[in-house]
């Protein structure tokens, strides 16, 4: 089911996310679902459950959103549940990102280039992954989520102080997106 987006300025976008249950799979099965319900409607390219208000540790990301501009992002699709990250590159690397919870602002964020990653997916099988490039963009961004981070808190000072009034127009709710949303 499409589930309301929580906009900048929403308290559990800065709580950290609970580690999830894995044996009530019927509960986390419907956050799946709402997961990628909700991220389809708002033509995103990852979502974290607590921006959809629920503070547990789920991120799905969709490679096919950008595949226009990254061919290899062609069918890479993810659920990510309770993610560690094991290794990250020293190499780091700039993209300009944005978030749905934090609609019409992009600003450049330095993140490892690389990372290794263990989670469980959606079928409940441990998986060990390397990411890197854009895929490892995307994935990075919505973990950063479950710690109650989000990406302008990684921009450097002076252009915090550059954004700073388009954040708080958001947190007050003075921004009308295209998809469903909520401040709370």
């Amino acid at each position: 089911m499409i589930q309301p987006i929580y906009l900048y300025g929403s308290e559990v976008l800065r709580k950290k996310a609970e580690p999830v249950d894995l044996s009530k799979k019927d509960e986390l099965k419907a956050l799946i679902q709402d997961l990628k319900d909700t991220l389809e409607r708002a033509d995103g390219c990852g979502l974290a459950a607590p921006q959809i208000g629920v503070s547990q540790r789920v991120v799905i990301v969709d490679g096919d959103v950008v595949a226009d501009v990254y061919d290899y992002l062609q069918g890479f699709k993810r659920v990510i549940i309770n993610p560690e990250i094991l290794e990250e590159s020293e190499e780091k690397v700039t993209y300009s990102e944005g978030c749905l919870s934090i609609p019409n602002l992009y600003c450049d964020v330095l993140r490892p280039a690389k990372i290794t990653l263990r989670y469980t997916n959606e079928n409940f099988e441990e998986v060990t992954e390397t990411l890197d490039k854009f895929a490892c963009r995307m994935v990075q961004h919505e973990l950063s989520h479950l710690d109650g981070n989000l990406f302008t808190d990684n921009v450097p000072p002076i252009r915090k102080k550059m954004i700073a009034s388009k954040l708080q127009n958001i947190a007050k709710g003075k921004v009308h997106p295209h998809y469903n949303s909520k401040l709370k």
